[in-house]
Parts: C-alpha cells; sequence; structure tokens
C-alpha cells in the first residue's frame, strides 16, 4: 500500500480484518467445542458475508466512480484502489458496521459497543480521508452494514435449525 499515511494503513488493515474475528472466533469454538460460541460466530461471519456481497453487488451495478478518478486535480488518494473499482457503497464500511453491530447485539456490554462504533466510525472516515469515497458511499455503506447485522438476527433462527439442529432463543 504505497502512498498510504501510516494511520490510514492500520485502519485498512484492521477494516480488512472484519472476517477475521468470527473466523477465529469459529475456530476457537471448534476448538473448545462451545457451540454456543460457534453459533455467535456464525451470525456475525454470517453478517458480514452478506454485507460484503451486497456492497459487491451494489457496487457493480451502480457504478459510481470513486472522487480521485472523477476529480484527479483536487484528490490524491492514498492507498487507492484499482480505478475501475466503482465507488459506491462503501465495502469497508460496510463489513466494520456489520462486524461492530454484530458484536454488539450478541455482547451488549459497553466495552464491546463502544470501541467498535469507535472503530467502525474511523474506517469510513478513512476511507473518505484516504480520499476513495464520498460521503455518501460511507453512509450507505454503514447502513448496509448495519441493515445486516440486524436482518441476520432472523435469518440466523433459520440457520441454526440448519446447522445445528434446534433454535436458538
Amino acid at each position: 500500500m504505497e502512498g498510504t499515511r501510516p494511520q490510514q494503513r492500520t485502519i485498512r488493515q484492521r477494516s480488512d480484518s472484519a472476517v477475521g474475528v468470527p473466523a477465529a472466533m469459529g475456530l476457537y469454538a471448534l476448538i473448545k467445542k462451545d457451540q454456543p460460541m460457534l453459533k455467535d460466530a456464525v451470525y456475525i461471519g454470517t453478517s458480514v458475508i452478506e454485507a460484503v456481497g451486497i456492497t459487491y453487488a451494489a457496487k457493480h451495478i451502480i457504478r459510481r466512480d470513486r472522487p480521485f478518478v472523477k476529480y484527479p486535480d483536487k484528490i490524491h488518494a492514498y492507498g487507492a484502489p484499482d480505478a475501475d473499482s466503482p465507488s459506491f457503497p462503501s465495502g469497508h464500511t460496510a463489513a466494520a458496521f456489520s462486524l461492530a453491530t454484530s458484536l454488539s447485539i450478541t455482547y451488549p456490554k459497553w466495552y464491546v459497543i463502544a470501541p467498535s462504533a469507535v472503530w467502525a466510525c474511523g474506517v469510513g472516515f478513512a476511507r473518505m480521508n484516504q480520499g476513495v469515497h464520498y460521503p455518501s458511499d460511507v453512509v450507505a455503506g454503514a447502513a448496509i452494514g448495519v441493515g445486516c447485522a440486524f436482518a441476520n438476527i432472523y435469518v440466523n433462527r433459520w440457520l441454526n435449525k440448519v446447522l445445528f439442529g434446534r433454535q436458538i432463543k
């Protein structure tokens, strides 16, 4: 990621790890044979995967140019993605907000909610500050992420029946 500011590189690397948290939870749960944690990992992981899938599809349907492509004389992108990659909505922001929201729903404690929310907002801000997203891209990504986390509460009721044989309460 040449040309990326150090603090932005750190935030971007952390946003790319949104799938890593539920994967690590799932691996730990499988090793320890902890079925409740495995259910949590499936819920969190499917929320993130769903958010990433929806944003990927939306990007390629809408095909909005990135700010550094549309305004090359005004915006210098730091750690810019491929110029052919569409801008709207922000996939990193959607994944971050999906992870933060699903973690906050699963573990509703202030010490989970506050850092998760700050981190997700930081990811969105970093994407705008890097010059790769408009504010509307980030707001849409955040809405998709939060929406996926809430929708997956209901989706996972069915998925838990399929995977685990009974519904969690």
